[in-house]
């Protein structure tokens, strides 16, 4: 049986937590409850979600936790002002993912959702310098591939191009 998008993501995604910060350990993930909360959880992590506020609008709310890590699993894109949340964080532990800017498919966009809309879409570079100047250490990276098995041009791409880039960094 061949393999979801979501799955083969959270399959890299979980490598790469396992890696940086094996289970146990405790979690702020950024965003609402997850599927991908629910399998950091079975893995042995103990997992605390916020709760829908606007991080832009509310940063502080990262302060409220006392945990080992902090996790945001393609929110940032998500921010208009991302660095003012990453400035925001007590732990000194720190990982994420983001999707990557393609430069052959227009950046992602919902014309209904107001939340599932991407204000940025970085390159690793321009992620790698927000993190550094909120005062973040980039200790290791990691980036895949998103295939879709459809035909075309894009879909061959996609095979080939890094779609994902997952970063552990430490205050």
């Amino acid at each position: 049986m061949e393999m979801s998008h979501h799955n083969r993501r959270y399959n890299y995604t979980l490598n790469f937590l396992q890696k940086v910060l094996p289970a146990p350990a405790t979690i702020l993930d950024l965003g609402t409850p997850n599927a991908f909360s629910e399998i950091m959880k079975n893995h042995g992590y103990t997992v605390y979600n916020t709760n829908g506020e606007d991080l832009d609008l509310l940063p502080e709310v990262v302060k409220k936790y006392e945990v080992d890590a902090i996790t945001a699993f393609e929110i940032f894109e998500h921010l208009l002002a991302p660095f003012n949340v990453l400035r925001q964080i007590n732990s000194t532990k720190l990982i994420t993912s983001i999707p990557l800017k393609l430069w052959f498919a227009s950046a992602y966009q919902s014309k209904t959702d107001t939340w599932d809309r991407h204000y940025h879409e970085f390159e690793d570079w321009q992620f790698n310098w927000l993190l550094e100047k909120s005062g973040w250490k980039i200790k290791d990276s990691q980036k895949w591939t998103s295939p879709i098995h459809k035909i075309g041009f894009r879909p061959i791409l996609r095979k080939y191009t890094p779609r994902y880039y997952a970063v552990y960094a430490e205050r």
